[in-house]
């Protein structure tokens, strides 16, 4: 019987692998890195390292230029890989602040980092269909976990009057004005992501997923109306209010603000949202408990928890309130209705931050 002999141009041997070179690790992706991950593989460098989290700054290409490589016990941003190991572990034990790095074709790379996208997650949580009655009930039960939370739902810009300008004007339609407060407390305040762009963060995704979410039950289907009257194929007229916000403040984000809070305003612009404000949202929408969930939010970093849950409130209040519209009334200007709006503390009575 003649031998099986291997034609080492037709077949070869695989090559060996690198001394020290490790397979890369597994990670799952969230699906707004896609357009970051699934291109050609083009530099980056890591912006900042901690034992739970490392950043790497893409150089060109879309948004989010951020990409966020986290442990599986570290807080879930909308961009963010998360690899399969604990904080305890220290997967990022050997990646330096300012080092080069890589993204592209599937995989994120750095200095003794690996990671290879197997699978993808959802950032835009599900909430289904939610009646403005619904929503009221939910937004109570948000004001009441915070206020049980007390001094921990107190964000870093608590007392300053443009948070509070933001919420009422964003709640009574004023887009113009809405917009002015925005625009003030972009890149306000300390860390990679200042609490003015944590707060904006959490307005826009609430705007955008529970305005979408809104139905028709409440008087005179409100929320149909409301979507008959903004026209434009938008479903509400939150989802028109957090589009011409959305491109208000991320136009010149990187500008005004760390690159970090630059793509997280690009992410919650667009619907994308962190997993412990999605399950915040949820709650909103009557799909888990409120106080659970608000208190791993008001867990993340120093102040940004209680920063995004403020803008959550603000942005769910605004659009009960926004569904509340009387059908007919043009601009940006009109005037609320009464109703569960009114009841749950919407516009310039809701405005107000919850605090204990």
């Amino acid at each position: 019987m003649t031998a099986l002999v291997r034609d080492p141009m037709r077949d070869p041997l695989p090559p060996a692998p690198r001394p020290g070179r490790r397979p890369p690790a597994a990670g799952a992706a969230s699906l707004a890195l896609r357009p970051v991950l699934d291109a050609p593989r083009r530099p980056a460098r890591v912006i900042a390292a901690f034992p739970s989290a490392v950043y790497l700054e893409t150089r060109g290409g879309p948004e989010p230029r951020v990409v966020a490589v986290v442990s599986s016990d570290a807080v879930r941003l909308p961009n963010a890989v998360v690899v399969v190991a604990t904080c305890r572990e220290r997967p990022f034990r050997t990646v330096r602040e300012g080092g080069e790095a890589w993204t592209g074709d599937g995989r994120v790379e750095a200095e003794g980092l690996d990671v290879k996208v197997r699978r993808w997650w959802d950032p835009a949580p599900a909430l289904g269909t939610v009646t403005p009655a619904a929503l009221a009930r939910g937004v109570r039960a948000l004001e009441s976990a915070l206020r049980e939370a007390g001094e921990s739902a107190v964000g870093g810009l608590a007392g300053h009057p443009d948070p509070l300008r933001l919420a009422e004007r964003c709640a009574a339609g004023d887009l113009a004005g809405t917009v002015e407060a925005a625009e003030r407390i972009v890149g306000l305040g300390p860390g990679l992501t200042p609490s003015g762009d944590d707060i904006l963060s959490g307005l826009l995704v609430s705007l955008r997923l529970v305005g979408g979410a809104l139905g028709p039950g409440g008087p005179r289907g409100a929320a149909r109306a409301a979507a008959r009257e903004v026209g434009r194929g938008h479903g509400s007229r939150a989802v028109w209010m957090a589009d011409w916000l959305g491109a208000a403040v991320t136009a010149d984000a990187c500008t005004r603000t760390t690159a970090l809070a630059a793509s997280l305003l690009h992410c919650a612009a667009s619907g994308a949202a962190g997993a412990e404000v999605a399950a915040v949202l949820r709650a909103v929408a009557g799909h888990e408990p409120a106080a659970p969930a608000v208190r791993r939010l008001l867990a993340a970093g120093h102040t940004s928890g209680a920063d995004l849950a403020t803008g959550v409130l603000a942005g769910c209040r605004a659009a009960l309130a926004l569904a509340a519209f009387r059908p007919g009334i043009a601009g940006a200007r009109g005037e609320a209705v009464r109703g569960e709006a009114a009841r749950s503390g919407a516009g310039r009575r809701g405005a107000q931050k919850v605090s204990a």
